[in-house]
């Protein structure tokens, strides 16, 4: 039987008087002896944790040999578990995937099948680290595709389920992956989803909702749909100087492609109507104070920030050009006139 630590510890024999006289070196060699003597007396029950396996795994990967671990994982993850046991075997794949190149490559479509399944249990941290383990597999070439499969189970969840975390690993999923066409009758009808995280609170959800966004405003086909999307009437709040450099420079790239977009042949070529509570109408209506709050962070501390927001101004004074509702900047028109 392996002893515990304290066991270990007790039998270097460190007594009070040897402490106390222990300093400098000898004191720091002393911790490290209890430490090793510890961590070899270790039971070998531990091998059988997730944790476990996973570290083992790394240590013969470094060392040239194939470990199996990351194999083993996945078929304990075929036996029924519980809760807790899933969702750190598929933490512990994750980290597998990522760390052990030769043994991830070397799994199969049947493998990702699986993780995949994981997306209908009904615990979301079972849901959350499927996602990210998904998320891992998704880096590898051959597995693109299988993974691809996935995105309209994660539309779901994103739209059905309100939860940071969630939100978060899905949209990070979603933005490592090209979205194939026959996902956009499904991003139509998450669209409004993804409009309310973007005005949520969390900043991370909020990045990564953007940039999917900004991604999915580069097709033509769901241009409309963006631009006629229900937003809050203080939606202009993202672009405030008090926002966090990441995610103002993030709502600047989408502003900018929403503004090239509309400005297209292909977007101009039709008569669009937009609600009254679009974003289109936030935006680039008569009434919006978009101009107002570029110009403001022109002069923002984060320079990649005054760049963008330059691009931004850049491009609706192109929308005028064009003739593209001219009235679009009308409130602060004499400010991108004059120079400033």
């Amino acid at each position: 039987m392996g002893m515990s630590v304290p066991q270990c510890l007790g039998q270097l024999h460190i007594r009070k008087g040897v402490v106390g006289l222990a300093t400098g070196a000898g004191f720091i060699y002393l911790l490290y002896k209890a430490i090793k003597a510890g961590i070899k007396c270790q039971p070998p029950l531990c091998t059988t944790s997730p944790i476990c396996i996973a570290r083992l795994a790394i240590e013969r990967e470094r060392h040239g040999r194939d470990s199996g671990e990351l194999r083993r994982l996945l078929n304990s993850l075929e036996y029924k578990q519980d809760e807790y046991a899933k969702s750190m075997i598929l933490h512990s794949i994750t980290r597998c995937v990522y760390l052990l190149e030769a043994e991830a490559s070397a799994c199969t479509t049947d493998d990702i099948a699986l993780v995949g399944s994981m997306l209908d249990d009904k615990d979301n941290s079972v849901k959350i680290q499927a996602l990210n383990t998904l998320k891992a597999f998704s880096g590898i070439r051959k597995f693109r595709l299988k993974v691809q499969e996935h995105s309209i189970k994660v539309l779901e969840l994103i739209a059905s389920i309100w939860d940071s975390e969630l939100h978060i690993a899905g949209l990070r999923l979603l933005n490592n992956l090209p979205l194939p066409d026959y996902v956009h009758p499904q991003l139509r009808r998450v669209m409004p989803a993804l409009m309310e995280i973007l005005q949520s609170d969390y900043i991370l959800a909020q990045v990564q909702a953007i940039r999917l966004l900004s991604y999915l405003a580069q097709k033509n086909d769901l241009l409309y749909d963006i631009l006629n999307c229900q937003v809050h009437a203080n939606f202009l709040n993202l672009f405030q100087s008090t926002q966090p450099g990441s995610l103002l420079f993030e709502v600047l790239v989408f502003a900018e492609r929403l503004s090239e977009g509309r400005n297209s042949p292909h977007y101009r070529a039709v008569k669009w109507h937009y609600n009254e509570q679009s974003l289109h109408e936030a935006l680039f209506g008569d009434e919006s104070r978009l101009a107002d709050r570029l110009l403001a962070l022109v002069i923002h501390p984060e320079e990649e920030v005054q760049i963008q927001a330059c691009k931004v101004i850049v491009s609706l004074q192109c929308s005028q050009d064009v003739g593209v509702r001219p009235s679009v900047c009308q409130p602060s028109r004499s400010y991108f006139n004059s120079g400033e």
